[in-house]
């Protein structure tokens, strides 16, 4: 009799025990499954910030508010056991609607946040690269209140002003980055292309210095965006140079302008003296009018050959460009008759 009890008692202890592997199986076949099934997201990307010292329990809970994670303490536990809830890195991370639990952990751990582009345009002012800096809620904005000359200051770049001091490029930073930050990454890359384009100038130039190339290159930059004919112009002005000729550059004028300028310039805007005002000063002004970009900066520093000494705008975005005076004149008349001398040079 006590035979058939232990006998018994064995099978009950076996039967449980299959039982116990059979569930502890079934439950790390659902964790596994649960782990690499895709959240609960929308389709479009779902932006989570983690802030420093948040635990993986908190940011799990508030996930399954919000209703993207099903199981949160099933992922809590799981990260716990490998370690990984010591791991995670603080941030703005960009959910996307395949995201699975497992990825989920990866990410929080790679620290691959999100990253906002910005774009600085060519022919831009410094004042318009601020403004746009400063409409974005993701920059900190340290510079707002300071003054160009303190800008410039802060910035701790060697060039002699802030304007034209950055390079027109699209750029990366993540939330918090702060304006300066941008303008210094901005200020770097310009003296890397104007270092590279220097070294490789034509001889012969009127320039005593990268900074009067890069000068050159803001009013290039103001007279057309028509790339094919940037080295074109330059060479006109370069030659003007060379020959004691005035710029005569209406980009400049307008610069020197400022608030001024309401979208027409007049002869007494030309004649008008101001330091940028090439109608009326010998050489270049004393900064740059804009943000030049590598094909102006390239042209500056490897102007066309030829022989003409004016332009004038076809109304298409391309120019006439011409070798005398009166050559000039007529395409004057015969581009802008009935209009305003605004692109006249």
């Amino acid at each position: 009799m006590a035979l058939i009890s232990v006998r018994r008692l064995l099978i009950i202890v076996c039967v449980l025990s299959v039982v116990s592997i059979l569930l502890i199986a079934v439950s790390l076949l659902t964790v596994r499954q649960y782990l690499d099934s895709p959240l609960a997201l929308p389709d479009e990307a779902v932006v989570v910030t983690i802030e420093p010292g948040r635990s993986l329990q908190q940011i799990a809970n508030r996930l399954s508010a919000q209703g993207y994670l099903a199981w949160p303490r099933a992922l809590v536990l799981w990260a716990r056991w490998h370690g990984f809830d010591r791991r995670i890195r603080s941030g703005e991370y960009a959910l996307r609607a395949d995201t699975t639990p497992r990825a989920l952990m990866d990410l929080l751990m790679s620290g691959r946040v999100v990253q906002y582009p910005v774009t600085l345009v060519e022919g831009w002012t410094v004042r318009q690269v601020l403004d746009n800096l400063w409409q974005r809620d993701s920059i900190n904005a340290v510079l707002r209140d300071l003054s160009d000359e303190d800008i410039h200051a802060a910035l701790e770049t060697s060039f002699p002003a802030l304007e034209g001091s950055l390079f027109p490029d699209t750029y990366f930073y993540i939330r918090d980055t702060t304006d300066l930050e941008i303008l210094q990454r901005a200020n770097a890359r310009l003296h890397q292309v104007l270092d590279e384009e220097w070294q490789r100038r034509a001889v012969g130039l009127p320039y005593e210095s990268p900074w009067q190339a890069l000068i050159m290159a803001s009013i290039i930059e103001r007279e057309s965006g028509y790339q094919a004919e940037k080295q074109d112009i330059a060479g006109v002005f370069v030659r003007r140079l060379q020959t004691g000729m005035r710029l005569q550059s209406d980009p400049t004028v307008i610069y020197g302008m400022g608030s001024r300028y309401d979208g027409t310039i007049y002869r007494s805007d030309l004649d008008t003296t101001t330091a940028y005002n090439t109608y009326r000063i010998n050489g270049l002004p004393p900064t740059p009018i804009a943000l030049a970009g590598r094909d102006s900066i390239h042209a500056s520093l490897q102007p066309g050959a030829g022989t003409a000494l004016y332009f004038v705008s076809r109304g298409d975005g391309s120019h006439q460009f011409s070798d005398t005076l009166e050559e000039h004149n007529a395409a004057v008349q015969q581009y802008l008759r009935g209009g305003s001398d605004n692109d006249n040079n």
